[in-house]
């Protein structure tokens, strides 16, 4: 029995064997039913430990930490006569699942060498949100880019590699070779929701508002409400309408797939950054956002995260707090030293405290340290340009619009001409 790389599975059963495969499919495209088909493989066969292993993947996806650790716990149990490469496979999400992610990360980049094919266990090293691109380090877009090139020659055409190396090409600065890569994965298929996502950021990146909308849309009404991506994919989809001045159609996302409680399914990470950066960069274009909604988001994240330590979380947990006057939680967040760059989310939190007092000089100050290399705080540019925009919009009250209109054509001029 093996895997569609040809990867044996450990099972004598054709039935956990073909559930194995469709719930790798759904993790590898990110939709809805990973866990159902992992579930079916180990009831099939208890004693199938990669269908354990994939059962554990998926109900991190679901946010299921305990779930996910009963799973890999069980995986373990069950290894005897396993080959390197299976256990190699285990240990990898077992690191994750224990929290030791620096491990994890050199146990991935070690696997992806040694068994390149091993998709479901090298995909944790794929991803803006994953072991690489939440690492902290400098240069991890970079690392990434060097990570999934390694990766690619040995997938040939194969739908889900091409949506991860269009990935990293659009992230290091080539969305058109990108684009192509991407329209490519999804002709192979269009289920692929991590290709129809990072074909909405390489047109972003092509400032392709109303194309780049209008395309999402339409491929949006095919995907499982419950599947990973829909908050992500509505976020793309809101921002567009934003600076297309449809407020309407961007509540109407904000409302239907957002915000706390719109998807019960949702990753909370996922729900907060999309929603702070919605909120936040619509009041940067003048749209009036309600206190109300900035303190269910302030509650939310408190609740999801009360300690710091998730970088790209905590800097957007900043903003929910500040924005619902919540100064306490600023305050720890403003003093956070826990985090993969918890160094960046304490200069951003100071600078949010001085926006609110209209200290427009020290937001500055607090903020210009942070913008060097604000990749380490992960996520993609698109989210980072909430960043950018910030910085803009200070130097534009300070009175300095020319200052601002030339620091964005020269970090980021697909938004000084979105925003002309």
């Amino acid at each position: 029995m093996e895997d569609r790389y040809g990867n044996a599975l450990g099972t004598r059963s054709d039935a956990a064997a073909a559930a194995y495969r469709q719930g790798v499919d759904h993790i590898l495209e990110a939709s809805f039913g990973g866990t159902d088909a992992f579930r079916t493989a180990v009831e099939i066969d208890p004693g199938f430990a990669l269908g354990h292993a994939g059962l554990a993947r998926a109900l991190m996806y679901d946010a299921d930490m305990a779930g996910a650790k009963a799973a890999i716990s069980k995986a373990k149990e069950v290894n005897s006569s396993l080959s390197d490469r299976e256990l190699a496979h285990i240990e990898i999400l077992d690191l994750m699942l224990s929290g030791r992610v620096p491990e994890a990360r050199e146990a991935v980049k070690r696997h992806a060498v040694d068994y390149p094919l091993d998709a479901l266990a090298v995909q944790a090293g794929t991803n803006v949100f994953g072991l690489i691109g939440f690492s902290g380090c400098p240069g991890r877009e970079s690392d990434l880019l060097a990570y999934t090139s390694m990766l690619a020659p040995h997938y040939g055409e194969d739908w889900w590699m091409m949506s991860m190396q269009a990935l990293s090409l659009c992230e290091t600065g080539n969305p058109q070779a990108s684009l192509r890569l991407m329209e490519r994965s999804l002709e192979l298929n269009n289920a692929n929701s991590n290709a129809s996502h990072f074909k909405a950021h390489a047109q972003y990146e092509l400032g392709e508002t109303q194309a780049g909308l209008d395309y999402l849309e339409d491929w949006m009404t095919g995907y499982d409400r419950r599947g990973i991506m829909q908050v992500h994919l509505a976020w793309h989809a809101a921002l567009w309408a934003l600076y297309l001045e449809d407020h309407a159609k961007m509540w109407s996302h904000v409302d239907a797939s957002i915000a706390p409680g719109a998807c019960p399914s949702a990753l909370p990470i996922n729900v907060l950054t999309d929603t702070a950066a919605i909120y936040w960069r619509a009041q940067l274009q003048g749209v009036e956002v309600p206190r109300e909604r900035w303190a269910t988001l302030s509650a939310y994240a408190a609740k999801c995260f009360p300690e710091a330590g998730q970088s790209f979380a905590d800097f957007h947990a900043a903003l929910a707090h500040a924005m619902a006057g919540d100064s306490d939680r600023l305050d720890r967040l403003a003093g956070a030293e826990k985090g993969f760059a918890a160094d960046l989310v304490a200069p951003v939190s100071i600078s949010i405290q001085a926006i609110l007092r209209e200290d427009w000089a020290g937001a500055i100050e607090a903020l210009t340290p942070a913008m060097s290399d604000h990749a380490r705080l992960g996520g993609s540019r698109a989210q980072r340009d909430i960043l950018e925009l910030t910085y803009a919009n200070v130097l534009m009250r300070m009175g300095k619009g020319d200052e601002a209109g030339r620091v964005l054509k020269m970090r980021r001029p697909v938004l000084a001409k979105m925003l002309h």
